[in-house]
């Protein structure tokens, strides 16, 4: 169970049999199977449509570099999302975005959605306070400098390898 407790009273909850859901956390105090809830975030490949670079970041004090990602406010589609987050961090307007993949991050109980977000004048650049170095890479060299191991170079290397076999 990813809870412990009820989320509407805070009583313990109990692992319950559900039929056709197998084992699902139960509050006897409300009388309510309580589906695990986890984060929805958006993590973007940013590409200079003009130039064919990708933008690639470095924060919190960590010299690796990876991708524009952020949380989906509630009620906020995904697509709404990654043009807030690339405008938010970058000062950016995407002008168009492509859907790539998810995969469950664990280390933040979130499911990432991959999308690259073209944005057509990189001459708007202009990071907030998120962003504590950036820089425009070719689409290899962002492949070699990508923090290795991580989903954001799960991600690049997943869009990269298809845009290869196009």
């Amino acid at each position: 169970m990813n809870s412990s407790f009820c989320r509407e009273c805070g009583t313990k909850l109990v692992p319950k049999e559900l039929e056709h859901e197998g084992i699902v956390p139960y509050c006897p105090s409300c009388g309510k199977f309580r589906f695990p809830q986890y984060n929805v975030a958006v993590i973007m490949i940013v590409v200079d449509e003009e130039k064919q670079k990708i933008l690639l970041i470095q924060q919190y004090g960590r010299p690796q570099y990876i991708l524009v990602a952020g949380y989906v406010a509630r009620g906020e589609s995904l697509e709404d999302a990654v043009a807030r987050e690339v405008r938010e961090e970058t000062g950016m307007t995407v002008s168009h975005i492509k859907f790539n993949r998810t995969q469950f991050y664990e280390g933040s109980g979130s499911l990432m959605c991959n999308f690259t977000a073209f944005v057509r004048n990189a001459e708007e650049f202009a990071p907030n306070y998120e962003i504590d170095s950036s820089k425009w890479f070719t689409f290899e060299e962002a492949r070699q400098n990508i923090r290795h191991g991580s989903l954001a170079e799960y991600f690049l290397v997943s869009y990269l390898d298809e845009l290869e076999q196009e």
